[in-house]
């Protein structure tokens, strides 16, 4: 049915702009985790090891 292919285009943008939208927020709030983490590691890390030669 032609008629029906522009609701199928349509559909189809919704969702890749919907997947694209999902998947930049993933990202991006994973990578602040992992920031936060490797701060506080780095903050652990350089507290615990206080040598004195």
């Amino acid at each position: 049915m032609p008629q029906m292919m522009p609701i199928n285009w349509i559909f189809s943008l919704f969702m890749f702009i919907m997947i694209f939208i999902m998947f930049n927020m993933l990202n991006y709030y994973i990578s602040i985790i992992k920031m936060n983490n490797k701060m506080n590691n780095n903050n652990f890390l350089l507290k615990k090891n206080n040598w004195k030669w």
